[in-house]
């Protein structure tokens, strides 16, 4: 599905897409992996897709030049801190987008701290404290990310009380996202604009294997 060229640090690319001569444009498929920061079968989906499927498929020249893998941020509010951590990684994806897949990595590692018992005596500046500093582990400036996730505490002069950070208005639109094609749990997979309900977060890489087979051809 489309994806706002903002947000191009969500999406791997592996080689460019092929086209016959004289044909049509090329096209390649699409898989979407809806994602929680904070859920644990997110977390799984995520460290077997990023550290076995991703290598599976920059190895394989037909798979890597007919697949484009995009992560959409599924934001599950009823754990508060959910909202925090996408917002996050939505920082990391304004300041360096390169950096955008090895931080969500690092945040899903982390995700324990980040659970509603280690953040709810925690102020909210906080957290996105935290959140920044574990950017800095791969390389992102932590004062920028820090700059974008802020909340003051007084309402600037001549702004409007509740307007939330810097990065607000990113996050609504990966909210909206979400809503408009219908997805409410996590991890969901969509694959050219289907959701494939057949593949589970607990897919091992010989099952990824075998789906991608099947599938990008």
């Amino acid at each position: 599905m489309a994806l706002n060229p903002k947000f191009a640090g969500q999406r791997l690319l592996f080689a460019p897409p092929t086209s016959t001569a004289g044909g049509p444009p090329p096209a390649v498929h699409t898989l979407e992996l809806f994602l929680d920061y904070v859920c644990p079968f997110s977390a799984k989906q995520f460290a077997t897709f990023y550290h076995s499927v991703v290598p599976l498929i920059k190895s394989n020249p037909k798979w890597a030049s007919n697949l484009e893998i995009i992560l959409r941020q599924q934001v599950q509010p009823w754990h508060p801190s959910s909202t925090l951590v996408h917002e996050a990684a939505l920082a990391v994806q304004r300041v360096a987008p390169e950096k955008y897949w090895d931080f969500s990595d690092a945040l899903f590692k982390a995700q324990l701290e980040y659970f509603d018992e280690a953040v709810v005596n925690e102020p909210r500046n906080g957290t996105y404290k935290r959140l920044a500093k574990l950017a800095s582990t791969v390389g992102v400036d932590e004062a920028q990310v820090y700059e974008l996730l802020v909340i003051a505490d007084k309402v600037p002069e001549g702004g409007h009380a509740n307007f939330g950070n810097k990065i607000t208005n990113d996050l609504k639109l990966q909210i909206r996202f979400g809503r408009l094609v219908g997805v409410h749990v996590s991890p969901t997979v969509i694959f050219d604009g289907i959701v494939a309900n057949d593949i589970s977060s607990s897919w091992t890489k010989e099952q990824w294997q075998e789906w991608l087979t099947k599938s990008v051809v």
